[in-house]
């Protein structure tokens, strides 16, 4: 009877501890969207929806910026939509789930799903023929997006993307490699956020490593967007859908006929610029590396990363 009365009083502990951490997430995220508003226009497309901006001259050359795995349009705010808002037509906006986008699917995390949804809103904003610049997961995203219209897509500049099939995954996104969808989402509704807030520091050093993360990286960059349930849940869907996805995208990139190519810092943590970067060369990429960068570069250089986008705008007809 002792032994009952234990396990009763550690199941009523456990479940105390659990809706604790869900209303803490709840307060959180709520703080965390408050913090980070909505900053753009919501564009309705089949399965979600996207949230963008835009900067620069409307008849400017159109340049769609995407941002990689965690983020949010505010990487590609933070720095680069200042350099190159003068000379093109920016479209900056949130992957689906991510940011103030959404999606309604597991399924919907996928490469080819990502794509066909940003593909839907950049028609119903009538952005024709853009050069696609994508950082990190964003750059497997852009690849998705012109090798499902090449002709559509002017260009190619993609910074430190994920290229390739990847068998195993990094260390600081171990955490993200949750394959049942039910426990994705209870996991994102209790001790994700907690946790998140926790390991910020390790986690962030890890990414930007060799550089550091800007001090007004959690608000001006959205960090602090990465503090909500929906969050964990899609950089989740985003790791499964990438590793279901990326074999067949890879075995095609002999397709890509438009200017392309590759920026990497030297020092990537994340993404190796010789498994992700220097194979690419062989499909016509140029490539091109930063000595001493890391994977961060666009927000900590973004003069550097612009003049990058520069070189690959000017090879367009």
């Amino acid at each position: 009877m002792i032994v009952v009365n234990i396990l009763i009083l550690i199941v009523l502990v456990l479940i105390a501890l659990l809706l604790a951490a869900h209303l803490w997430t709840r307060k959180t995220a709520s703080t965390a969207e408050k913090m980070v508003p909505q900053a753009g226009e919501i564009v309705p497309v089949s399965g979600g929806s996207i949230h963008y901006q835009t900067f620069g001259p409307e008849n400017g050359r159109p340049v769609v910026l995407i941002h990689g795995l965690s983020g949010q349009m505010q990487h590609c705010t933070y720095g680069l939509t200042a350099e190159l808002s003068d000379e093109f037509r920016l479209f900056v906006l949130d992957r689906p789930g991510c940011g103030y986008s959404t999606r309604e699917a597991t399924r919907l995390g996928e490469l080819p799903e990502q794509a066909r949804m940003i593909w839907e809103a950049l028609d119903k904003l009538n952005v024709k023929q853009p050069l696609l610049v994508g950082h990190s997961l964003g750059g497997a995203v852009s690849l998705a997006m012109a090798l499902e219209r090449p002709d559509a897509v002017n260009g190619l500049a993609l910074l430190c993307p994920a290229t390739m099939p990847q068998t195993t995954v990094p260390d600081m996104f171990k955490g993200l490699e949750v394959r049942t969808n039910w426990l994705r989402k209870f996991i994102g509704h209790t001790i994700a956020v907690p946790a998140a807030v926790a390991t910020r520091d390790k986690v962030l050093g890890a990414v930007s490593y060799p550089e550091s993360i800007p001090d007004d990286f959690m608000i001006r960059a959205g960090g602090q967007l990465g503090f909500r349930p929906i969050a964990f849940v899609t950089a989740s869907e985003d790791l499964l859908g990438y590793e279901a996805t990326m074999e067949a995208q890879a075995a095609r990139y002999g397709e890509l006929t438009m200017p392309r190519g590759l920026l990497f810092g030297s020092d990537d943590a994340v993404l190796s610029p010789d498994e992700h970067g220097k194979p690419l060369q062989q499909f016509g990429f140029v490539y091109e590396e930063l000595p001493g960068l890391g994977h961060m570069f666009p927000l900590s250089e973004p003069k550097l990363t612009a003049d990058f986008i520069r070189r690959i705008a000017a090879q367009v007809n």
